[in-house]
């Protein structure tokens, strides 16, 4: 692990670079920026005005405590910005009553807004200005789902306050409520509460619920309680930087779990606001070293194209891992990763010396159910998941961005729900039942975690080709982690859901999904394997021709139990490095709890 070696300029030109690269593919006026790339379910209209809102959260950050704007980033999104609230203009901006795309947007517009305020919005026109506040006021009535989202009309009504617009408080208290009914402890915040339960969680956490929430703050200065408020933000957004700075890799590379992945850099937004915020945990040099290691490690494997635009992808381009409502001006999100431009050449970020951030250990983060193991050896950061599912209460499909057992820094998931005919997909524990139908686990509850310990159970369910899922047994899982390597225990714990039907022929616990082409920029020195501790297991590979961010072939090492047992333990051992593992000693007698004996001396209790 090295230090990156980037300052505050390196930022600072990237933030130029990136939004220089962008006007080619501007609208006369520069109300929209029309990108080359599949459009989004909202259509291209709305995607230029992504790009632009996105891109000019960028500006904000950039001349938020600049002294000069050499590349005129004022002048040309102020352009735009009369441009696209002119109803009269072709290039005028799809309305927020209309069009839910452009609430999302306009929460981005009003943070950049803000932070420009003596280079943009005090300098415009007083008819341009009341045309904003008319295109902004459209957040007031209109739908806002119990999610991130609500985040987004505060900090558009805190703009239009902020103004003297008109703005809808008490909706915006009603929203503030149930965003604190969202936190979960020790900085983590599900991506709403659906069904009361908190198992959506991803790095919405930071884009969204960590950012936005101390930023309402910061727009919202003078106004009653807002001191106290921001206090109790800032103190959650502290454990949250303490807690998702240890899911970065000592090449900078985040976790590859959850949604809207293509947002990239946008993972470090909420770290950067940690010192903006003075919320920050870390010594200054190591948040520095985190920021911008994840920045770097994507400019380095492809992330901008050979015309400097943001690609739909992890790497470099790939486009089946956006999400549909993603267009090309989507990843722009990224720009949230330029926050640290708010803070100033003098501030300890950036005066003292770069920190290379340690990542050697176990650890649980509670409120998720994972276990964080990092490995400096090989640099790759590993979760182990026992509590995100991102389900309501009543099961859907299982999603592989979040209700497998293992993600990394260095792998994606396959993405199909399930196996089948002996094709293992990644970290499952999965029955095959009398008709070949491979299970899922949709809902995860957490049954217990402590430090490299975790255990859940799940009902075991089975898809149905014309919709819906039957109930198979239930199973109980515990994992042990230590270094790289994964004890995952199972068992079946009772006959309730038992049919004919659905009776167990077959038990397969797997590991991670390694390719075996590796994509440009990705590592091609990984080792995924896993091993029996229980008499009986039959060790096999899986292939799977398809590619993920990380490359095509993907190879699924998994082990099969015939016949399972209510009752009895079936142990697994799962590895992800980059060597021959050094596994441990396992005892399983019986139906009691297996024992773990590491090589170290260490012991553990299944």
């Amino acid at each position: 692990m090295t230090p990156t070696g980037w300052t505050r300029q390196h930022l600072a030109d990237l933030a130029d670079e990136s939004l220089l690269a962008l006007r080619p593919w501007a609208t006369p006026d520069h109300a929209r920026f029309d990108l080359p790339g599949p459009a989004g379910q909202s259509g291209p209209v709305s995607d230029g005005l992504e790009a632009f809102a996105r891109s000019f959260l960028a500006v904000g950050f950039r001349l938020s405590t600049a002294e000069s704007d050499p590349h005129d980033h004022a002048g040309w999104y102020a352009r735009g910005l009369a441009a696209g609230t002119d109803p009269d203009s072709p290039e005028r901006w799809p309305s927020l009553v209309d069009v839910p795309q452009a609430r999302v947007e306009a929460a981005a517009i009003s943070i950049a807004l803000h932070e420009t305020r003596r280079w943009i919005w005090d300098r415009l026109p007083a008819a341009v200005q009341g045309r904003v506040v008319d295109w902004l006021a459209g957040s007031i009535g209109a739908w806002y789902p119990e999610s991130n989202w609500q985040w987004f009309h505060n900090v558009t009504q805190a703009f239009l306050r902020s103004v003297g617009g008109p703005h809808d408080q008490a909706r915006t208290d009603e929203f503030l409520a149930y965003l604190d009914g969202c936190y979960l402890g020790d900085g983590w915040y599900s991506d709403g509460r659906p069904d009361g339960r908190g198992g959506n969680i991803d790095w919405y956490a930071g884009f969204v619920m960590q950012l936005f929430s101390v930023w309402y703050c910061r727009m919202s200065a003078g106004e009653p309680g807002i001191v106290e408020r921001q206090a109790l933000y800032a103190e959650r957004l502290q454990a949250y930087v303490a807690s998702a700075a240890g899911l970065f890799g000592a090449d900078g590379a985040p976790l590859y779990q959850g949604r809207s992945l293509v947002y990239r850099h946008a993972v470090v937004g909420a770290l950067w606001a940690g010192a903006v915020f003075d919320a920050n945990p870390l010594p200054p040099g190591r948040l520095r070293h985190t920021c911008l290691g994840a920045i770097k490690y994507f400019v380095e494997r492809g992330a901008y194209d050979k015309d400097g635009l943001l690609s739909l992808g992890w790497l470099d381009r790939f486009e089946p891992m956006r999400q549909p409502y993603s267009g090309p001006g989507g990843p722009y999100w990224a720009s949230l990763g330029f926050a640290g431009l708010l803070l100033p050449e003098t501030h300890p970020v950036w005066t003292e010396p770069e920190e290379v951030a340690p990542i050697e250990g176990v650890r649980a983060i509670r409120p998720t159910g994972w276990l964080v193991a990092g490995t400096e050896a090989d640099g790759i950061v590993r979760v182990i998941n026992h509590g995100v599912d991102h389900s309501t209460a009543t099961p859907g499909l299982e999603s592989p961005l979040y209700n497998r057992f293992g993600y990394s820094t260095v792998t994606a998931p396959v993405p199909l729900t399930d196996g089948s005919a002996g094709q293992a997909v990644d970290n499952q524990v999965a029955l095959v039942d009398a008709a070949g139908r491979w299970s899922q686990r949709p809902l995860i509850n957490l049954v217990a975690i402590n430090n490299n310990r975790a255990e859940s159970r799940h009902i075991a369910r089975f898809a149905r080709t014309s919709g819906g899922s039957d109930a198979g047994p239930e199973l109980e899982c515990v994992s042990v982690v230590r270094g790289p390597i994964e004890i995952r225990a199972v068992r079946l714990t009772g006959t309730a859901h038992l049919q004919p039907d659905r009776e167990a022929g077959g038990l397969v616990v797997s590991g991670f999904g390694v390719p075996r082409e590796a994509a440009e920029g990705a590592r091609g020195d990984l080792v995924s394997a896993v091993v029996s501790f229980t008499a009986g297991g039959v060790i096999g590979r899986s292939v799977h021709e398809l590619e993920t961010a990380f490359g095509a072939e993907i190879e699924v090492p998994w082990c099969r139990f015939d016949g399972p047992e209510v009752g009895r333990w079936y142990v697994v051992g799962s590895y992800l490095g980059v060597a021959a593992p050094d596994w441990p000693t396992v005892v399983v007698s019986g139906t009691g709890r297996p024992s773990v004996a590491w090589p170290d001396g260490v012991s553990d209790e299944i």
